[in-house]
């Protein structure tokens, strides 16, 4: 798993160098990564990230007298 990882790093840092290609397609490559992941995440994490939510507004509204 963590020769995959390092071959993926090394991968995704050539292609951004890449001095002979286009570079604005590795950075978009990089910027559709990070949403894919980003989306993801919020999927599998949906029930949790609502309930640290709520917690965090209840608090305030019990702090500040709302």
């Amino acid at each position: 798993m963590k020769k995959l990882r390092q071959r993926a790093d090394n991968a995704l840092l050539k292609l951004i160098h890449s001095r002979s290609g286009d570079q604005m397609t590795g950075w978009l490559i990089v910027v559709l990564l990070v949403v894919v992941t980003g989306a993801v995440f919020l999927v599998l994490y949906q029930d949790s990230v609502k309930e640290i939510w709520t917690g965090i507004i209840n608090k305030a509204k019990t702090v500040f007298g709302i």
